[in-house]
């Protein structure tokens, strides 16, 4: 079995729209924070840390080491992840909406479907037919809970500032198709699933129609479905015969989870 890695990471490194921090406590640092947190726990504690005591010294431990520390300051909406309908809006289908820690997880093995997407430009978005025309080429019906992945080859630009402005949406009509389908989770390679803010907030401004503005989004206001957002590798994928895996990780009532999603090939 040979597994692909489709996650981007988290870096606070990488050129993001949102502030990124990973607080990073080496080995050699590692034990003057111990000792700060566990005796900081009792004013005793904190008068003797103040004094110069200490409960562990370094000379005491292991070539003077103790243990890393990595402390991750980011969005729910950083690296690879799965959006559920508490993201959209209170309410999907009439109904309180649902948060990531509630996404069913048989829906996140299942089989895979990607479909080639490459030739959208960053002001279109993928519609209904785009969709039906890229199963044609492969010669595929989807099948009730596939995991559908939309190849548009976006996740090249990651780490710069075009990753947030050159990429195609995805339509209403491309997703009220895909539940049709049975499907209930679908999958892009770009930042989101609505096209960038230079297109989409500059028409709305224009003519301040409220069908402008994170039309995709919003339309799991009215229908309930799940989208996996920073995608990579997906040209490494065929058009199906894989397994899809997209876990979240489980936090509680937030609107999304990062997933490290991969794909199985026999």
């Amino acid at each position: 079995m040979k597994i692909i890695d489709l996650s981007l990471p988290i870096d606070e490194k990488a050129f993001e729209v949102h502030k990124v921090d990973i607080e990073r406590i080496s080995h050699k640092s590692g034990v003057a924070k111990f000792n700060r947190v566990i005796m900081g726990k009792t004013i005793l504690g904190r008068i003797k840390y103040a004094l110069g005591m200490r409960i562990v010294k370094k000379e005491q431990l292991p070539d003077e080491e103790f243990l890393s520390l990595e402390i991750v300051h980011a969005p729910v909406h950083i690296g690879t992840h799965l959006d559920y309908s508490f993201h959209y809006g209170s309410k999907s289908e009439n109904r309180p909406s649902k948060t990531a820690d509630e996404i069913p997880l048989e829906y996140c093995y299942q089989n895979g479907v990607k479909l080639d997407l490459t030739h959208k430009k960053p002001d279109e978005a993928i519609n209904e037919n785009d969709i039906k025309s890229a199963l044609t080429k492969i010669n595929y019906q989807l099948k009730p809970l596939d995991i559908v992945l939309l190849h548009t080859g976006a996740d090249k630009l990651y780490g710069g500032p075009k990753y947030f402005s050159d990429y195609p949406g995805v339509d209403p009509s491309a997703i009220d198709f895909l539940l049709s389908c049975g499907v209930k989770i679908f999958g892009v390679d770009t930042m989101g699933i609505d096209r960038p803010y230079r297109f989409m907030l500059s028409e709305f401004l224009k003519t301040k129609d409220p069908k402008k503005f994170y039309p995709a989004h919003f339309y799991g206001r009215q229908k309930e479905f799940i989208h996996i957002e920073r995608l990579a590798n997906l040209e490494k994928l065929p058009g199906f015969g894989f397994k899809i895996v997209c876990f979240p990780i489980r936090i509680k009532n937030t609107g999304a989870a990062w997933a490290r999603v991969v794909a199985l090939l026999d």
